[in-house]
């Protein structure tokens, strides 16, 4: 099955995220309009990676939030970030509810 999403599911989820307006516009005619990516290689002369990980960060960012979860940045000290990244190894294992 292709990852879709609405245009309301798009924008709710890149609105939360750091992205310049060419990976927004590049994810948004995959996920949203169903264009093959490979056709965008050829249109943006970008590679297949850049295109398959300018979609792949907003539909994580989508999958993350559909899970009860939301993606942030901070700068912690040391003592503080090590916990946090336990809390976020702990979420990534946790059982996916909507199942």
């Amino acid at each position: 099955m292709a990852k879709r999403l609405t245009p309301d599911q798009f924008e709710q989820v890149v609105s939360g995220l750091q992205l310049n307006a060419k990976t927004v516009e590049i994810a948004r005619e995959v996920l949203v309009e169903g264009k093959p990516q490979i056709e965008l290689v050829a249109a943006t002369r970008l590679t297949k990676g850049a295109i398959s990980q300018a979609v792949n960060r907003v539909w994580l960012a989508h999958a993350t939030k559909i899970k009860g979860g939301e993606r942030v940045s901070v700068v912690l000290p040391a003592h503080q970030a090590y916990i946090v990244k336990q809390w976020a190894a702990l979420f990534a294992v946790k059982p996916d509810k909507k199942k």
